[in-house]
């Protein structure tokens, strides 16, 4: 079996390349990756040995032909993912994770894969309520807010679309918010941790009410590869890590790891267009596929935090780079730069 990990030196694709390459070790594994802000090649320094890397871009279409010429399975994770970046600049977020998906989806019909596997999100469903009992399922009708999730919508959009119209053998998994080893620095997880080690304020949105489904890193990869291997072609599948959690709470879960006093979270100003809640209903692929969440929040947040103290190597030149500081900032520096 050969396949194709676009986005492979991200945060959910690489910890998706160690999964593969330790289960199926006789896979040939091919990595993809246009190594930008969200890229780095030193997440799959455990692995270079077992994987073919290479740096592209999803949307340079000839490329993406001759990578793919051979290839069984493609899982498409390669996308421009931070919300608040797509708020201070949409325009590479269209770019890539529409024009990109459309580049590689064709790429795939042109080779004849036997599966493409494309990686979305929670956030194209939109919002909803706190204190309601509604969860996002296959079902939910697509309502994005902002840049990033209009992109992903889109994406989505054209990969069934290439399905019914061109007959491409494509599988999809709509997840909620991913966290454990690797996890990008910016993202609120990561923040929290390295401002919580280094006494730094954690910098939370509004009053930190808005609310979370948190999956652990690994449990998705679980299901991505039921997807791949034993999901039907056409189908969509919902992953949720049945862990509701807001900003507060997890800032107080981090701190009181890591024996540090509540007084370092900070409110900050609030994200443009904030999604107050999500949710996410993963019954029908345990029905269907077996899938089952295996690792609690608690649990999850604590391997995180080890991990975070044993690479500190890897990750401290990004938090530098970031301050320590969600990306809160960059739709206002944004802004006033454009004054």
């Amino acid at each position: 079996m050969k396949i194709l990990i676009t986005g492979g030196a991200g945060f959910i694709g690489s910890n998706f390349v160690y999964y593969i390459a330790n289960k199926y070790p006789d896979y040939e594994i091919v990595v993809v990756d246009a190594l930008t802000y969200a890229g780095d090649r030193g997440r799959l320094s455990g692995v270079e040995d077992k994987i073919n890397f290479v740096q592209a871009d999803i949307c340079d279409y000839p490329k993406m032909v001759e990578l793919i010429e051979g290839v069984d399975v493609v899982a498409h994770f390669a996308a421009h993912t931070h919300v608040d970046r797509s708020i201070a600049d949409p325009g590479p977020f269209l770019q890539t994770n529409i024009l990109g998906t459309d580049s590689l989806a064709r790429a795939a019909i042109k080779q004849g894969v036997k599966r493409f596997h494309h990686v979305s999100t929670d956030e194209v469903f939109g919002t909803l309520e706190i204190g309601s009992s509604t969860k996002f399922n296959e079902k939910t009708p697509y309502n994005p807010r902002s840049p990033y999730s209009a992109s992903k919508a889109s994406s989505d959009h054209i990969v069934r679309a290439y399905g019914e119209s061109y007959g491409l053998p494509y599988t999809v998994t709509n997840c909620s918010n991913n966290y454990g080893p690797w996890d990008s620095p910016g993202r609120v997880i990561p923040v929290f941790i390295a401002s919580a080690m280094h006494d730094k304020p954690l910098p939370i949105y509004g009053r930190g009410q808005a609310i979370r489904d948190f999956l652990f890193v690994t449990d998705h990869c679980t299901a991505i590869d039921l997807a791949i291997h034993n999901g039907e072609v056409g189908e969509t599948y919902c992953v949720g890590g049945g862990a509701q959690r807001n900003g507060v709470q997890i800032a107080e879960t981090i701190l009181d790891i890591l024996g540090k006093p509540r007084s370092l979270m900070q409110y900050v100003e609030d994200r443009p267009g904030h999604d107050m809640r999500y949710d996410i209903d993963p019954s029908y692929i345990t029905q269907k596929l077996g899938w089952k969440q295996s690792v609690s929040f608690e649990e999850g947040i604590r391997q995180t935090v080890e991990w975070y103290k044993a690479y500190q190597a890897w990750w401290q030149p990004f938090a530098e780079r970031f301050d320590l500081m969600r990306e809160s900032g960059l739709y206002k520096q944004k802004a006033e730069n454009s004054k």
